[in-house]
């Protein structure tokens, strides 16, 4: 689904506070991986994230997505594979719309736009459906503006509405990092389930090791801008917690 061949990313090349973010990486991820990528901060997680999403260009290798070369495609090409959900719950989403209407964006986030009716009964009862599994008591409140929801909240929905077009790669960029513990359960309970339920390939980066521990199908730790560890399902289930904390110590 995801290979990468030999990419690096430098920024402010020949200059004093030169970083060389991502250094030769290799690395295929299948289709139905879930991936959760650990590091301490300047690893070059979020470099290689960027680097996927095509929000910045790799300085040397290849992408593939799906048999498609991206290396050279902007964000915007990529989302027909790609959804995203990022570090901020303001991120993501247009907080002076109701939520339905964010729904409705979201649902023709690849599709040509054209003059035809946006939101109908039946839109709206599917919306309904689909936040009421998430027992939150929103599903009423489809008129209120996203702006008003707590963060926690809002990433749930940005979960869903992830969905809710095309989407074959999830890409979580530290969902949880803003939020309280009971949010942040909440938040990685739904994105767990969506990942099965759509057989998505998915790429979580976080600081949590506990969730770096319970969740995903594949481990990786970054360190320098290079991949260090690359645990399988079957390495990732033979490792305790301790061994995982012991990474960085």
């Amino acid at each position: 689904m995801i290979q990468l061949s030999q990419i690096s990313k430098t920024f402010n090349k020949g200059r004093s506070n030169q970083v060389n973010a991502v250094n030769g990486i290799n690395l295929n991820i299948s289709a139905g991986e879930f991936v959760v990528i650990v590091g301490s901060n300047g690893s070059g997680k979020s470099t290689l994230l960027n680097l996927i999403a095509g929000s910045i260009y790799a300085d040397t290798g290849s992408i593939n997505i799906d048999d498609n070369d991206v290396t050279k495609l902007p964000d915007y090409k990529r989302s027909k594979w790609i959804a995203r959900v990022f570090q901020n719950p303001l991120s993501g989403t247009a907080p002076d719309l109701s939520i339905i209407d964010n729904f409705r964006l979201a649902a023709i986030r690849t599709k040509p736009k054209g003059l035809s009716i946006g939101i109908d009964e039946k839109f709206k009862q599917k919306v309904r459906e689909q936040i009421a599994a998430l027992n939150m008591g929103l599903e009423t409140k489809l008129d209120q503006p996203m702006g008003t929801l707590s963060g926690g909240q809002r990433q749930a929905l940005t979960l869903l509405m992830s969905v809710t077009d095309t989407c074959k790669i999830l890409l979580l960029d530290e969902p949880t990092a803003a939020l309280d513990p009971r949010s942040a359960d909440m938040v990685m309970r739904t994105a767990d389930n969506l990942i099965k339920q759509f057989g998505l390939t998915a790429i979580l980066i976080t600081h949590n090791l506990k969730d770096a521990y319970n969740y995903g199908t594949r481990l990786i730790q970054m360190s320098e801008g290079a991949v260090i560890h690359n645990l399988n399902t079957d390495e990732k289930l033979q490792i305790t917690q301790n061994v995982l904390f012991e990474w960085f110590s």
